[in-house]
């Protein structure tokens, strides 16, 4: 088949803004390649698409090998030779030595495709966690990849449906879990795979196999000089830049930690980067953050927003997330990502440390529903009911209630992930959407088995976390800051995520994670080496903003608007009495709808973003 190189040039100009700096093409009989740069390493001399010596290799790249260096003199020493000083040119000679196993050298975050024009192959990888996005799309012989969703949709035979079985998911995990998206056929490789396209067909791999397996060793000073050790190497290696490196700092010990550890390294005051909420009082970050950056001579950059900043936003908001998630923290990312940007090209955040950490209340969950089990069942019976059915705004008490009796492991996740019961949903779905519930109340966690088999043998909180880090860290969290960040301009990495950290950390002992009810237990013992105590234990606040208040008050015309109006796409799928029933309780202050409003919100802008016309 012909290639359509307008159609390439229309797919590579949709996403200028992951790479503003540059741009560039290859094609073969039966391939093309498009790429947009954002230069960061070899500013001058790292342009893609790179090509090998005798050209029978080319690569586009999105993300950063973080160690380049270390793999360029080994490649060097083996005999090949480079033309440029960029970590691009790592991944074309390390395929020429060791073929698709050199995923399993790389240290970084990265989604890439190599064509290879003597095996007629195209070779595309993505990293351990899935900080980086690949997308994809077969159509009749033709297929198709980028790094948004919205690249693939300018191809002419890209067509634009739901995915109703993903809608089902998004309902229950409140993001779309790998591989599917919310659009029929369009998918993602899954976190640490790689797959090959050729005549033959396609082909998808597993390359990061770690299982978690306990360590020998069981002194806590020795796991606490390990991980030192690590996270300060993971923090060096990913300062690594030809460009400023700056930070997103919040209050908490995460970012603060990253801010001690990079002013080590710098050679310069360090440019951090907050946002605050007007109403949000209780929890904003901006004082404590200033208090922070003045203790280690960081320049400090912040911005407070309004609901009306984020009203405006949300006319993009889901043009550039390309998927709905349940996150209410989402719009955030953008903000402070556009104060970066105005400064600096890379930025360091503290994701990644709560999902391998037991950093949040559900993994307290985890340990109560074993104590739950073992108590008589006169005393239980009845008593998760009783709690979920009681009224006020206990959204998270009650969605743990429900789970806390279930004997099946994956079920009982389930439920602890869904902010919409069994019970909301029966009355909240209708159509193709219910027809599907009423097949099978909670068949939607079949998308996390595949990932919960690896672990099954492994106690119920390993298990969990396990799940998280691997499904909700890269579909919801690290899709929502690649996402607002590269909207910007902007390279976010995440220094947590170091692979190397991540084996370490589920090698260890559950009580290191979570000891009684107090999750980061190692983590922040290991941190009093760069920050008081003070800090380090003082009540995490999150990413939180006031969106409550706001959607009750100040955006409540918009909230209705979306979700209520005659043109809304969630008369297609769901009970708009219902929904306004949910509004109504939520605003009386009766049930707190929240999560499930924002959830539901951010579909209906998905919708108007992609499918209204």
């Amino acid at each position: 088949m012909p290639i359509n190189r307008e159609a390439l040039i229309r797919m590579s100009s949709i996403i200028q803004h992951r790479g503003p700096d540059g741009e560039g093409e290859f094609l073969d009989n039966e391939v093309a390649l498009g790429h947009r740069r954002l230069s960061i390493i070899d500013v001058g001399g790292g342009g893609q698409p790179i090509e090998n010596e005798d050209g029978s290799i080319h690569v586009v790249f999105n993300g950063e090998i973080y160690n380049f260096i270390e793999l360029r003199n080994e490649l060097i020493s083996l005999g090949h030779r480079f033309k440029t000083r960029s970590d691009t040119e790592v991944i074309v000679h390390a395929y020429e030595q060791w073929g698709s196993a050199c995923v399993k050298r790389f240290n970084g975050m990265f989604a890439f495709a190599i064509w290879d024009a003597l095996k007629r192959q195209l070779f595309l990888a993505r990293d351990h966690l899935g900080i980086k996005p690949v997308y994809y799309v077969t159509i009749g012989r033709q297929f198709l990849f980028a790094s948004e969703i919205k690249s693939l949709l300018q191809h002419p035979a890209c067509a634009r449906q739901v995915d109703v079985e993903a809608l089902a998911e998004l309902f229950t995990f409140r993001y779309v879990p790998s591989p599917k998206t919310l659009f029929q056929r369009i998918m993602k490789l899954p976190p640490a795979h790689f797959m090959k396209v050729s005549r033959e067909g396609l082909r998808i791999e597993r390359f990061w196999d770690w299982v978690p397996r306990r360590q020998k060793k069981h002194k806590e000073g020795e796991f606490i000089e390990e991980y030192q050790y690590l996270l300060e190497d993971a923090v060096r290696l990913q300062m690594r830049s030809d460009v400023p490196v700056g930070l997103f700092l919040s209050s908490g010990v995460d970012s603060g930690t990253l801010l001690a550890i990079m002013s080590k390294y710098s050679n310069g005051p360090i440019q951090a980067f907050t946002i605050g909420f007007e109403e949000g009082e209780k929890t904003n970050e901006v004082e404590d953050a200033k208090n922070l950056a003045r203790m280690f001579g960081a320049e400090h950059y912040f911005e407070t927003l309004a609901p009306e900043d984020y009203v405006n936003y949300y006319e993009r908001y889901m043009w550039d997330l390309e998927e709905p998630v349940g996150n209410e923290t989402a719009a955030a990312f953008h903000f402070v990502a556009r104060i970066a940007s105005q400064r600096v090209k890379v930025a360091l955040t503290g994701q990644g440390a709560d999902e391998p950490w037991a950093g949040y209340d559900r993994y307290k969950g985890v340990k109560l529903s074993s104590l739950y089990n073992r108590m008589p069942r006169l005393v239980t019976d009845g008593m998760a009911t009783l709690i979920a059915k009681m009224p006020g705004r206990m959204e998270r008490l009650k969605r743990g209630a429900l789970s806390l009796g279930e004997p099946d492991m994956l079920t009982r996740f389930t439920k602890v992930y869904s902010f919409f019961s069994a019970e909301m949903k029966d009355q909240l779905y209708r159509g193709a959407l219910k027809d599907r519930f009423d097949a099978d109340a909670y068949g939607t966690r079949q998308a996390l088995n595949r990932l919960q088999s690896d672990v099954k043998h492994l106690d119920p909180l390993t298990q969990m976390l396990y799940i998280d880090t691997r499904a909700s860290l890269p579909d919801d969290l690290l899709m929502v800051s690649d996402k607002t960040s590269m909207a910007n301009s902007l390279e976010s990495r995440v220094p947590f995520l170091d692979y190397r950290l991540v084996e370490f950390i589920e090698s260890l002992p559950p009580n290191m994670r979570l000891n009684g009810l107090n999750g980061k237990y190692l983590h922040k013992k290991s941190v009093e080496k760069w920050l008081p105590k003070n800090i380090v234990y003082r009540k995490k606040k999150g990413f939180a903003n006031p969106i409550e208040n706001w959607f009750r008050v100040r955006m409540k015309s918009f909230v209705e608007d979306c979700l209520l109006g005659g043109d809304s796409f969630t008369a297609r799928y769901f009970d708009q009495s219902y929904i306004k029933k949910m509004l109504e309780l939520d605003r009386a202050g009766k049930e707190q709808y929240r999560r499930h409003i924002y959830l539901l919100v951010s579909l209906e802008l998905w919708h108007r973003s992609f499918l209204r016309n």
